[in-house]
């Protein structure tokens, strides 16, 4: 389809990207987490951008962070650290894992990339006491927003923003209906560059891009697959090489548990409210990540549901190396699949280390199996 080239571009080209943001006198605030308020970054009048792994050998980073941190941090940290990111003109970071924390620290202090901000969200989020102290921590971001930008956030661009982003949910949350109910509707490697894509891209265009993508998938008349049906679960995806190669097995992804994938995504905004209040309920309420707590049973519970509502074969759980909120979360989500007599497999990932054959094999073995 003609309509995902755009995506496979940006993603390929994230300096071209941002040069042609700057060219349209817009300024870019990076962020690494899908807890990041990209409504009121968007709402200031900035470009929100998501930062990945850098694709470079890690040589920079290691005089700051152990080796046994998570590819993503020493990964953005070097491309900062090497010159890769001149482009940005602030960085927000929102508490989740420890790494980023401590990442934060060491950003303020060693790069210059402009505006900097910490939105320190609660960790437990089912209690009124955490649901205010949400609306303070957001209402704080947008005073730093303000003052960076030298006025206030006019509440009509807020609103706007917030409606602009509740369409681009909508449109993904489609395309992945869509993916579940055909899975060859659209192949592995396109879905994965129109979610990337829609993290890093001008929001404007990518509301339309995206609707153009949704009406052209409706329009499709796609064949029957005997793949088995596959959930991806984990923190950050970042390695299409996965996609293509649970293709290659004879699987397809029909739906996902990742921060870059339907938690990122995933809810709607109430547009009638107070628009402080439609983004503490949403980042309260959303689907959790291991790094925050709703109830001790609430992320397993809805792995299962969502394994059971997309009729999936299996769940391959994809964790960066030494992504310590996922590796303890592991044995309590693989219990709760088993319970269900949903089969799993344990993937570990990293950005610089790679062995494809081995990865093939054992996606091989595992969609064999179920």
């Amino acid at each position: 389809m003609q309509e995902i080239t755009p995506f496979h571009t940006a993603i390929n080209d994230l300096a071209g990207l941002a040069a042609g943001i700057h060219k349209n006198s817009g300024k870019i605030i990076g962020y690494m987490c899908s807890y990041a308020p990209e409504e009121l970054i968007y709402a200031a009048g900035f470009h929100p951008m998501r930062l990945f792994s850098s694709k470079s050998d890690i040589s920079l980073a290691e005089n700051h962070l152990q080796a046994y941190c998570c590819s993503l941090v020493r990964g953005v940290l070097e491309d900062s650290l090497a010159g890769r990111l001149g482009y940005l003109n602030g960085m927000v970071f929102p508490h989740t894992c420890d790494s980023i924390q401590r990442l934060s620290d060491i950003w303020r202090l060693n790069t210059n990339h402009g505006f900097f901000a910490d939105v320190i969200m609660p960790a437990k989020l089912n209690t009124p006491s955490a649901r205010a102290y949400m609306k303070d921590v957001l209402k704080k971001f947008q005073t730093d927003l303000e003052t960076a930008i030298g006025h206030s956030i006019a509440p009509e661009d807020l609103k706007a923003s917030i409606c602009l982003f509740n369409r681009i949910r909508k449109h993904l949350a489609r395309i992945y209906e869509l993916k579940s109910k055909f899975p060859s509707i659209i192949r592995e490697k396109d879905l994965f560059a129109i979610v990337k894509g829609a993290m890093v891209m001008d929001r404007k265009e990518l509301a339309d891009r995206l609707e153009n993508i949704v009406q052209r998938l409706e329009q499709k008349d796609p064949s029957p697959s005997s793949a088995k049906r596959i959930i991806l679960s984990g923190s950050i995806c970042d390695m299409p090489d996965i996609y293509s190669l649970i293709e290659a097995a004879g699987g397809m992804v029909v739906a996902d548990d990742l921060c870059t994938g339907n938690r990122w995504f995933e809810g709607q905004m109430d547009e009638g409210i107070d628009p402080l209040e439609a983004l503490t309920a949403r980042y309260a309420d959303r689907a959790i990540c291991p790094a925050k707590h709703s109830g001790n049973t609430l992320r397993g519970e809805n792995l299962v549901r969502l394994a059971k509502d997309h009729k999936a074969d299996g769940v391959i759980f994809a964790f960066l190396k030494f992504c310590d909120p996922h590796a303890f979360d592991f044995p309590y989500m693989k219990d709760f699949l088993d319970k269900a007599a949903i089969k799993s497999l344990h993937l570990e990932l990293d950005d610089q280390q790679q062995g494809q054959g081995q990865l093939s094999t054992r996606l091989e073995t595992f969609i064999h199996m179920i």
